[in-house]
């Protein structure tokens, strides 16, 4: 059996964000020495992980 490296697709976006909350991200990154790139994704997937189902 070969060597295989499985690769990831990716898509890019433009979002836009206000000031401050890229300021806090931006904060944050530092802190965790990790990219803004790396943070959203992580954002996004746990809002979205742990969002409430609207049809209750």
């Amino acid at each position: 059996m070969a060597f295989k490296i499985e690769r990831e697709e990716y898509i890019n976006k433009t979002f836009r964000l206000n000031t401050k909350l890229v300021e806090k991200m931006d904060k944050i990154c530092d802190e965790k020495n990790i990219s803004l790139n790396k943070l959203v994704v992580k954002c996004i997937e746990y809002a979205l992980d742990d969002m409430e189902d609207d049809e209750k």
